[in-house]
């Protein structure tokens, strides 16, 4: 008998053990499964995730926690609520790095980069892109290493990071070359051409970008067939070969009007057609298929939003019709509470009249004192903004301006330098002394703009009949040392005779300081700068031109902006704090001018303000 129960308790313990088997396998399966569900079951996500936690618990399964906090994460990511994502997938992340394997460890840091990737923050994406392909390399799992590598590369090419896009992505197409028969690397090459393509080595990018083309005409992949074709035509856009364009996104628009019937796909066409077309100097077309492209793509993002507020009105109705039964259900309830309610409602609202009258007169006297401590509150902040005027008045235009004569000692300070054996030791340690405190000088103005770039503060204007004539040439004085020094050729271009203006003499001295201090700084040693005075008519034009740097055609919209920042760069290493030009835009709407700016990168600049007399 004892030989007996000991069978049966050992019959018990295997069955017991293979259901525990069956129930874990099946969570695994369920799983994967939510996986693959999209934005309209985002409840359905949150009832399997809380399943398959307490199923897990039951069943002393360790990964329940991974499996559960990644479908919540997934859950909030597909609802846009990244910063609760971001929560659950390194909570998801925590549990996974307790489990004695690793093989969750890569899913975690893959779903938290792809996330820091959508709300645009690529460094965060490039910290646990990197992490998880440590994790994939030490497992040695090839399809999430190459695709990590991948995404690292797309990253590297957002963050301008060209040579570390190349070399992972390089990387991960050795890396699956051996296994070339069973993964696609057309994504792979597709990133290695857009990076060249960044980089305008047009050649190369063609290369990929045909590559891909060829693999996929012989495998019939015609969604990554339309992709190639339109990139193709793109390259031969930058190329300035139009006819090879022209026939490329002629043959997408052909796959997408009617092998795809996509009109997203439609709209990418007449975008490509656009630019080509613009290229080309034909603005009339252009114009066409951008209106084309306008009216499709405004299209689609209509329809979008239509089928949205049909699936939430359905939602809606649904809830409606559950309550409408819920009301039913419960209508002869309320029906004989009703009696009881409304002797206890006329109980009720004679007490809330009562409290009502108490708190009106309590309010009313309150309102009052809070009306007198706002009058008091309203005379302090008219004080404080007019402190702060002047406070800002003061640090900005001190902080700015200063710079000019800071520049101008330290000139003709090492003019003086350059003579210095006819200097006696102790004009020399002198002169030394007065270097070093400009360069502080100048130094200390810098901080201060750095602190006070939020405002650049205002100026009262005082309006005068100056003769802008002589005020051009005193400024023309001022700035020929540092042209001398640059080695620069400055010409000046300025009327002999009086030329009366009707402005404030110093703000238009700021512009003219401004655009000239630019010029210098952006001029290659051995180029030549302009200055001019024009008078024409009724208004007065101010022209400074330079054989400088020159600026890019797509960055001349964002010139004026306050701290822009443009790619052109100082050709001596000179301090660039994005407030100048800003500064200049604002100075001339003070004074009711205009302000323009031609440009061509690597041919110079010219820029022409416009002034009534």
């Amino acid at each position: 008998m004892k030989y007996w129960l000991l069978l049966l308790l050992l019959i018990t313990c295997v069955t017991r053990s293979v259901e525990q088997q069956v129930d874990t396998t099946y969570l695994k399966t369920l799983y994967d499964r939510c996986l693959d569900f999209s934005e309209d079951k985002l409840d359905s996500l949150t009832y399997y995730a809380r399943f398959i936690k307490r199923e897990a618990a039951r069943l002393r399964f360790d990964k329940g926690d991974v499996l559960s906090l990644r479908l919540r994460g997934i859950r909030e990511d597909l609802a846009g609520n990244y910063e609760r994502a971001i929560e659950y997938y390194l909570q998801s992340l925590e549990a996974a790095r307790k489990l004695p394997t690793r093989e969750y460890e890569s899913s975690a840091l893959s779903d938290l980069a792809i996330t820091y990737a959508t709300i645009k923050e690529p460094l965060k994406a490039k910290e646990f892109y990197l992490q998880s392909a440590e994790v994939s390399k030490g497992q040695k799992r090839i399809n999430e290493l190459v695709n990590t590598y991948n995404n690292l590369g797309v990253i590297y090419t957002q963050l301008g990071q060209y040579d570390s896009a190349r070399i992972l992505l390089n990387e991960a197409i050795r890396i699956a070359k051996p296994y070339e028969d069973r993964l696609d690397l057309s994504s792979e090459y597709n990133n290695l051409g857009n990076v060249y393509f960044r980089e305008k080595r047009y050649d190369e990018a063609l290369q990929y970008f045909k590559q891909n083309y060829n693999t996929h005409i012989s495998k019939d992949v015609s969604n990554d067939l339309w992709i190639s074709i339109l990139n193709i035509a793109d390259v031969y856009i930058e190329k300035k070969q139009y006819d090879s364009a022209d026939k490329y996104a002629r043959e997408a628009m052909e796959m997408a009007q009617q092998h795809f019937a996509s009109k997203s796909k439609e709209a990418d066409c007449y975008s490509i057609l656009a630019k080509l077309y613009e290229h080309k100097g034909n603005y009339n077309k252009a114009f066409h298929y951008l209106k084309a492209w306008y009216t499709l793509d405004t299209a689609l993002v209509n329809a979008d939003t239509y089928h949205s507020i049909a699936e939430l009105q359905e939602r809606f109705n649904a809830k409606e019709r559950e309550a409408q039964n819920k009301v039913l259900q419960g209508k002869i309830e309320r029906e004989e509470l009703r009696r009881q309610g409304i002797t206890l409602f006329a109980i009720a609202l004679s007490v809330i009249l009562i409290l009502i009258a108490i708190a009106f007169l309590i309010k009313r006297n309150a309102n009052k004192r809070l009306q007198d401590t706002n009058t008091q509150i309203l005379l302090q902040n008219e004080k404080l903004a007019e402190l702060n005027y002047e406070k800002n008045s003061l640090i900005s235009i001190v902080s700015h301006d200063l710079n000019t004569p800071f520049a101008t000692i330290q000139i003709w300070g090492q003019v003086l330098e350059s003579e210095s054996a006819n200097l006696t030791e102790e004009q020399d340690k002198a002169l030394q002394k007065i270097l070093q405190a400009s360069y502080y000088g100048e130094e200390l103005i810098q901080r201060i703009l750095n602190i006070e770039r939020a405002d650049i503060g205002a100026h009262k204007m005082y309006l005068e009949n100056f003769d802008i004539a002589v005020l051009a040439k005193e400024i023309a004085e001022k700035f020929k040392p540092a042209a001398t020094k640059k080695e620069l050729q400055f010409y000046t271009d300025i009327p002999q005779k009086q030329l009366l203006l009707m402005s404030d003499k110093q703000l238009v001295g700021r512009i003219c300081e401004n655009l000239l201090s630019n010029a210098i700084k952006y001029t290659v040693r051995g180029k030549r700068i302009w200055f001019s005075i024009v008078e024409d008519n009724d208004v007065v034009n101010i022209k400074v031109r330079d054989e400088g740097v020159g600026i890019p055609k797509e960055e001349l919209p964002y010139l004026f902006s306050r701290y822009s920042k443009i790619s052109s760069q100082t050709t001596d290493g000179e301090v660039s704090n994005g407030l100048g030009l800003s500064i200049v835009k604002r100075i001339v709407e003070e004074l009711n001018g205009k302000i323009y700016c031609e440009s061509e990168q690597g041919q110079g600049s010219l820029f022409t303000v416009v002034l009534k007399k």
